[in-house]
């Protein structure tokens, strides 16, 4: 068991003495393993021949209920669906999330032939996860871990194998939250010579955010929790220091919400390493602890557009072409990346 505690009080923001873990208990499961010898998967030719002539039959059957329904209605049903699908949910045969696809599936599977009927259940199926996650309302949550170049590519690739988004449905972006301040004159920079609403200065750190699938979450964080390493530093931890580069994990409710839990439960599933505690907004850095944040009281702030989609930090952390190339494309698709300052010295480029 877990407690996310508030470790601030009404004079210090931030008190390192006062993280706790309570009532702390390691778990581990013994997982017992299964293998299968390869000559074992191998069916037995007999067995082949039952499936064969079992599928002989299947065919048999549908050929048979196909001759059976001639009823006039029906054939009507089939005609309209396959005329124009946005008006198969007015016809009572036809539920009204089908398409035409389903409804051959489930009401004439000897037209496409068993073999061809299970692959169209098996596709109908993938069809349905698909609809069920565009359907589901997204929410918007941020992760911080030092520098934001390495953490936005990470994500990147999470929603690419998580969520299968194309890139121009990518949501990551680097930017800034956490600070008491909010923004000035609207605005929330990076450090720049004309000191024009610098991030640092208004108590924020370098996030990364994205919009998900709530039931997604946990997976999100198992990815978050991977970017630790096994003694719970993050990959810049002896590098980029200070409050901008403390960690954290905005989600709407903060330490209170279930979103907090599943953080835990995906921190003890990768080693157990990260401590957590109630995000009060300008808090300090601290190695191994995660403050947790509500969204609604510490909001995101997006990042220049130089900053999105950039190298890594580290040495070695060159990213492709083409990752680097979103920053573009997204700019020419119209998307707002505010009117900062270009970094230190007016250039723009690795955050001069």
């Amino acid at each position: 068991q877990y407690t996310i505690l508030d470790t601030s009080d009404a004079k210090s923001p931030f008190k390192f003495n006062e993280i706790h873990r309570i009532n702390h208990q390691r778990s581990y499961t013994n997982k017992a393993t299964m293998t299968m010898m390869g000559r074992h998967a191998i069916l037995p030719t007999y067995v082949s021949l039952l499936l064969l002539a079992v599928l002989g039959s299947i065919e048999a059957w549908s050929a048979k209920i196909l001759s059976s329904r001639t009823s006039r209605s029906q054939l009507h049903a089939v005609k309209e669906s396959s005329i124009d699908e946005s008006t198969a949910s007015q016809s009572p045969s036809i539920p009204p999330s089908s398409s035409r696809r389903a409804f051959l599936c489930q009401d004439a599977p000897s037209a496409i032939g068993a073999a061809s009927f299970l692959s169209c259940l098996l596709g109908d199926a993938r069809s349905s996860v698909a609809a069920e996650e565009e359907e589901e309302d997204l929410i918007d949550v941020y992760f911080g871990c030092g520098c934001f170049w390495h953490v936005q590519h990470e994500f990147v690739q999470a929603e690419r194998s998580l969520l299968s988004r194309p890139d121009a449905s990518l949501t990551s972006r680097a930017g800034y939250a956490g600070g008491k301040a909010g923004s000035l004159n609207g605005k929330v920079c990076y450090h720049n010579a004309a000191n024009v609403s610098d991030y640092g200065k208004l108590g924020h750190a370098e996030v990364v955010s994205l919009r998900i699938p709530p039931s997604k979450f946990e997976e999100f964080a198992l990815e978050y929790c991977k970017l630790f390493d096994e003694k719970g530093f993050r990959p810049d931890q002896f590098g980029d220091r200070g409050g901008e580069y403390r960690n954290l994990v905005g989600v709407p409710g903060g330490s209170k919400s279930t979103y907090a839990e599943l953080l835990i439960r995906a921190s003890k599933r990768t080693g157990d390493k990260l401590d957590f505690a109630v995000g009060k907004g300008d808090d300090g850095d601290a190695a191994k602890v995660v403050f947790v944040m509500d969204t609604k009281e510490f909001p995101f702030f997006k990042a220049e557009n130089y900053h999105q989609f950039h190298d890594g930090f580290n040495w070695g952390e060159d990213y492709s072409r083409e990752y680097n190339a979103l920053a573009g494309m997204f700019k020419k698709m119209g998307e707002d990346f505010g009117d900062c300052p270009n970094g230190m010295v007016g250039l723009g480029v690795g955050g001069l």
